[in-house]
């Protein structure tokens, strides 16, 4: 027997509504499958064989986060289609700071009412962030809470697992004085900071709506852009040269971030000219008058991940990551300091 519940139903959750999100996504799934992958999507757990080939002594990395309050920009122009990206990419972005390669993706989506086309166009840019990392989709969950939430609105996390060999993982302490900083660009403001931006620009229907020149496109198209993912590039950048640490820079921009990756005693000098700023970020600290200080510790400033090599390596890193795609340059180096990042 099909199960449904009309008292269920009643309460505000529709089971049945779930299933169709479920068939409706299996198309975006699908795209995602790997070798590893032995389960499809309905189970109780996703199954996955890690491929250990090559890896000598193979280390389980993960990761997890969600899209935070960009999600308010997806509800007022109603597109739901790229979140998911983001999503994946908060999520594998860290885990190849330390060498990892993702393996498999999970999401969970808390949503005020189930409806299934929007919950397939949520899952359809998961599965589209999988893809541009290497990952599978092995699972997920979709839970309709009413009266927790409003009917149109959801909320989107997940987490991701990779493997690296134990002997391959990024040491800080490798690194040194002299050693290069390369900036690898970002594609805007990703998912961070979106409380102080829906704050600076009072974020409504009528503001995102307004185009701006020096953007080439309206607020929320801009606001929306889905974070950059750089997995594949770096794992090219990792066969390449040597990479001595790899920062993904997040909530807390440069000065939060770019130290995670260091060792005591050792801090990163940037000049501010050498950093290429984009637009977005001028705007936002023009129309809110945000001190610039405030700016690279809360944004990426056009800067999505670094990479720390040897001097004599920097060109031929720079070199490998424009051929992998990205928008690559040197920023700064390493010196002997303990303030973590200075810029000036």
């Amino acid at each position: 027997m099909k199960s449904f519940s009309d008292s269920y139903k009643a309460a505000g959750v529709d089971v049945t509504a779930g299933y169709q999100s479920v068939e409706l996504m299996k198309q975006h799934i699908a795209k995602t499958v790997t070798n590893g992958v032995l389960s499809g999507i309905g189970g109780f757990g996703g199954l996955f064989e890690i491929d250990t080939t090559g890896i000598s002594k193979p280390v389980l990395v993960s990761g997890t986060d969600g899209v935070g309050t960009k999600i308010k920009v997806a509800f007022l122009l109603d597109k739901h289609d790229t979140v998911g990206i983001d999503c994946v990419a908060m999520c594998v972005n860290d885990i190849i700071c330390c060498g990892a390669k993702p393996q498999f993706f999970l999401d969970y989506i808390a949503i005020g009412k189930n409806y299934p086309e929007k919950v397939a166009e949520i899952v359809k840019g998961v599965a589209e962030g999988c893809v541009q990392s290497g990952c599978a989709l092995v699972g997920g969950e979709t839970a309709e809470h009413p009266g927790l939430m409003p009917e149109d609105e959801y909320d989107l996390a997940g987490f991701s697992v990779g493997v690296v060999d134990k002997d391959k993982i990024l040491k800080p302490e490798n690194q040194k004085p002299g050693d290069v900083i390369i900036g690898i660009r970002s594609s805007g403001v990703h998912s961070n900071g979106f409380s102080l931006v829906r704050k600076v620009f009072d974020i409504n229907e009528k503001t995102i709506a307004k185009y701006y020149d020096e953007l080439g496109s309206t607020l929320g198209e801009t606001l929306l852009t889905p974070t950059r993912i750089y997995v594949k590039a770096i794992l090219s950048l990792l066969d390449s040269v040597k990479v001595k640490s790899i920062s993904h820079i997040t909530g807390g921009g440069f000065y939060e971030n770019i130290p995670r990756s260091l060792p005591d005693g050792l801090s990163a000098h940037i000049k501010r000219s050498d950093v290429q700023v984009l637009p977005i970020f001028d705007l936002i600290a023009k129309t809110g008058n945000i001190p610039e200080r405030d700016m690279f510790n809360t944004y990426n400033m056009g800067v999505g991940m670094t990479v720390v090599t040897d001097a004599s390596e920097a060109d031929k890193a720079v070199e490998v990551l424009k051929a992998a795609g990205e928008e690559a340059y040197i920023l700064g180096e390493l010196v002997e300091s303990s303030e973590g990042v200075i810029i000036e």
